[in-house]
């Protein structure tokens, strides 16, 4: 008879990647973010699954009463196969019995700030309620006069933008120290503001602007002036009075330019809606372009905005002008506008992964998308925006931002490479496939509950819309005639123009019926969600940042941020499926990964960026993506990764480089702080010097030497 004994020492492997036993971590920040607790901070949630089903049954009571328990399985279904409603939803969604004054939004974009003290202090008052209802915010400000400007009513000199987004960087720290998510808000300002360089130097003040995400609006014109080597003048709105009591001559180039701007009312404007601007200062656009790449890559800030392409490319072109997004960027919106967010886990749909046989299951993720788009619909109705603003917009138009995580992930998975020519094609392949289910299921959705509302306004064509979209002369289309929605949304965005490529009977059926939304994706960061229900896929669109790293955690209570071990997904993955003892950054052949297990810092900007592109062009919306580079990459190299993004078309780019000496960042490398030194003055004076990753009792807790350096250098130690 044979032995047994050997069967003890067989390893088990998951049938499924699903399987994989969810690492500490993402249970810890499950239960800490997105489990719903009581007042007393008992677990109602008693796991995953039942935050799962509190989700779907909160969806589903949108529906008909005799169709609820139909689309509650489905929900849950999906839910279970992978797709993860954003943060804001999963924590929120069928909470109001304990947290009623919250929203299912994750955020939000602000009014247009005019120019006057009564409305940017309105304007702060609606952050700090947006802000207490757990949306991040974002906001434009080179609507403000610059700094030095006359004020006639106060007969006194303004101090400029950034001295007004002090106050709101205070609001936004102080709403979001009563508890909840923590604030997040995005700053954008236009590359042509006289305060423009001040804007880009703003961060390197420690503590200073530290709940805000900069950004430039980045034109077509300026990129053109640095590649030609060319003036680029700074300039502000010039108002009628202004131009009645100075006489300034209108028609002298040398002294006001004539360009696109948010508000018109009080300034002087034309007949195409180009607003007259007072040049107050020329200087060479490679010049501002070098300082604005020097910040980047010292500070990874400010980002770049493509703003003429999300405008040329906004599906709502004829009644949007965008100028602001949400504080992670891969939603422009315009005033008041919400990001409602969800994410796909693509490594879900990875069958026998890491094999010759390793294949995507389209069929599947095709079903969880349709359904997902259901779902995020519903949310509409359940928005819990505070502001009467916000809810209109939000229901007028219905946008969403589906998108997945997990990409770098599942490319792994599937045996390729992040950023070679197979990888490159799969996210075409994919965000094609999001984005063709997507607009079937808004048409079925439009038949079923209508359309949405502005699909069946009525809107006059101006001269401005027939200069941005001169094909509508061909049609027959003139200043004054009146046209649906629909019609503008389908057939003259640009984007929907190119969905037609694929499918020109689906976009002809979406201009006769409308479509249940306005935009329908987007891919954002998705940290804490990748970390916790995705059991640590790769964020958004990003490969992985490594296999094995830190993450800092902002927990209740503690006076830094606590540094935890995370592990890849794919790892975990391989770990269980093919090697238990397969390593990163090992020289033992028997532990070594497959050479496709990159991370970012193994992708080249140029990588970067191709993958960016093949999303975005079936992205409705935008794309949170940063190309990572390593402490040592030279600057000259660094410079044209944003010249490359721009001539690929990208909405917008956003680089990392760590850089200890400015901060420390959310991700870290174990390596990257073993090299880094700190020092620390002592009430003696004596200095201490200490890596990185080392531990120091201070103040009666534990932190690693670099938490502990950034907390205090930057000034929230103990503020958590």
């Amino acid at each position: 008879m044979e032995s047994n004994a050997a069967k003890p020492e067989l390893k088990a492997i998951p049938a499924h990647v699903g399987e994989i036993k969810l690492q500490p971590t993402s249970l810890d920040i499950w239960e800490n973010k997105y489990c719903l607790k009581s007042k007393q901070g008992e677990m109602i949630d008693q796991n995953i699954d039942q935050t799962y089903q509190r989700v779907a049954q909160a969806l589903v009571e949108v529906e008909s009463k005799d169709k609820q328990a139909e689309w509650y399985e489905k929900f849950l279904w999906a839910l279970r196969q992978g797709v993860i409603p954003a943060g804001r939803i999963t924590s929120n969604a069928g909470a109001q019995e304990h947290k009623p004054a919250t929203s299912t939004i994750n955020c939000t974009v602000s009014g247009i700030i005019d120019d006057s003290m009564d409305d940017i202090l309105q304007k702060n008052l609606e952050a700090g309620l947006t802000l207490k209802a757990g949306c991040g915010i974002g906001y434009e400000f080179s609507t403000l006069r610059p700094k030095g400007a006359y004020v006639s009513g106060a007969g006194a000199y303004t101090s400029g933008p950034l001295s007004f987004m002090d106050i709101y960087d205070k609001t936004c720290f102080t709403v979001s120290s009563a508890g909840g998510r923590r604030g997040a808000q995005m700053a954008t300002f236009e590359v042509g503001h006289p305060d423009v360089m001040d804007f880009i130097r703003a961060k390197r003040e420690d503590g200073r602007l530290r709940q805000f995400n900069l950004s430039l609006l980045i034109t077509k014109e300026f990129m053109e002036a640095v590649k030609a080597d060319a003036d680029w003048p700074l300039s502000f709105p010039i108002t009628i009075k202004e131009q009645e009591a100075d006489g300034i001559d209108l028609s002298d180039p040398s002294s006001v330019l004539w360009r696109d701007f948010p508000v018109s009312g009080r300034y002087v404007t034309n007949d195409e809606g180009l607003v007259a601007c007072k040049i107050s200062k020329v200087i060479k656009a490679k010049r501002l372009w070098d300082m604005i790449m020097a910040s980047t890559y010292d500070f990874a800030e400010p980002g770049f905005i493509l703003i003429d392409k999300v405008n040329e490319m906004n599906n709502n072109w004829f009644c949007e002008n965008i100028r602001a997004t949400n504080p992670c960027g891969e939603q422009p919106l315009p005033p008041y506008g919400s990001c409602l967010l969800g994410s796909v886990n693509l490594t879900r749909f990875v069958q026998k992964p890491f094999s010759s046989d390793a294949s995507f299951d389209w069929d599947s993720f095709k079903e969880a998308v349709k359904i997902f788009t259901r779902m995020l619909d519903n949310v509409v109705e359940i928005n819990g925006l505070p502001l009467e603003e916000q809810r209109n917009e939000i229901e007028r138009k219905r946008r969403h931002g589906m998108g997945y995580l997990g990409l770098g992930s599942c490319i792994t998975m599937l045996g390729m490479r992040y950023g070679d020519a197979n990888s490159v094609a799969f996210t075409e392949e994919v965000t094609q496939a999001l984005a063709m289910v997507g607009w079937e299921a808004g048409l079925e959705l439009a038949k079923e509950k209508g359309p949405a509302p502005i699909m069946n306004e009525m809107f006059k064509v101006t001269t401005e819309m027939l200069r941005y979209r001169p094909e509508m002369v061909k049609d027959g289309y003139g200043v004054g005639d009146e046209v649906p929605g629909r019609i503008l949304h389908a057939k003259y965005s640009r984007y929907m123009q190119r969905v037609a490529e694929v499918d020109s009977d689906l976009v002809e059926a979406l201009a006769d019926h409308g479509a249940r939304f306005t935009h329908h994706s987007s891919i954002a960061p998705t940290g804490t969600i990748s970390l916790s229900l995705a059991n640590n896929a790769s964020n958004g669109i990003e490969p992985s940042f490594a296999h094995h790293y830190s993450r800092n955690v902002i927990r209740e209570g503690k006076k830094s941020k606590e540094k935890v071990d995370v592990y890849s997904f794919e790892l975990l993955a391989y770990r269980a499926m093919v090697n238990s003892e397969a390593e990163p950054y090992t020289d033992d052949t028997d532990k070594q990964l497959p050479d496709y297990f990159v991370t970012a810092d193994d992708i080249s900007p140029i990588e970067h960026v191709d993958i960016q592109a093949a999303a975005q062009k079936w992205i409705d919306s935008s794309i949170s993506k940063t190309a990572n580079v390593p402490t040592e990459y030279p600057y000259d190299d660094f410079k044209d990764i944003y010249l490359y993004a721009y001539e690929q078309g990208l909405k917008g780019c956003t680089t990392f480089r760590f850089n200890p000496e400015a901060f420390q960042g959310v991700l870290v490398k174990e390596q990257d702080l073993e090299n880094t030194t700190y020092r620390f003055e002592l009430e003696d004076g004596e200095i201490v010097e200490v890596k990185g990753n080392e531990e120091i009792e201070y103040d009666g807790e534990m932190h690693t030497a670099a938490n502990l350096f950034d907390a205090m250098k930057e000034g929230y130690y103990g503020k958590f």
